[in-house]
């Protein structure tokens, strides 16, 4: 059974930073590029960053772009964002998910976790 777990949200003031992390099963977790992706209230869901199998390759939002970092330990099946600077603005549900293949539009990935919220006070 596959299952991905986000967890690390909370409430954080405007300058703090958190860091998600993401665990996986049930699948080949070293096969699969991971994304991480937002929504906000009233708001579509939002890519955010991807990382490939190895880590070595990466790509990020413009929105994010110099404040968070994707990463993976393909040993214990565990993928993370760190997120510094946090801005109200990224204030939404975070969601974890694994792609057979490098993508940025939700649907190009094939697993997803249930998401943890990211609130951002100013």
């Amino acid at each position: 059974q596959v299952q991905l777990v986000e967890s690390g949200g909370g409430l954080v003031q405007a300058g703090g930073s958190l860091r998600l992390s993401c665990a996986a099963s049930g699948f080949t977790f070293r096969n699969y590029y991971m994304g991480w992706f937002r929504q906000a209230p009233g708001k579509e869901r939002e890519f955010v960053a991807t990382i490939a199998w190895s880590g070595g390759l990466k790509y990020y939002a413009d929105s994010v772009k110099g404040r968070f970092t994707i990463s993976r330990e393909n040993a214990k099946n565990m993928a993370y964002l760190q997120m510094n600077s946090l801005k109200p603005e990224d204030t939404a549900v975070y969601y974890c998910a694994a792609s057979a293949r490098w993508g940025v539009h939700d649907h190009e990935y094939n697993y997803w976790g249930q998401g943890t919220q990211v609130t951002v006070s100013s």
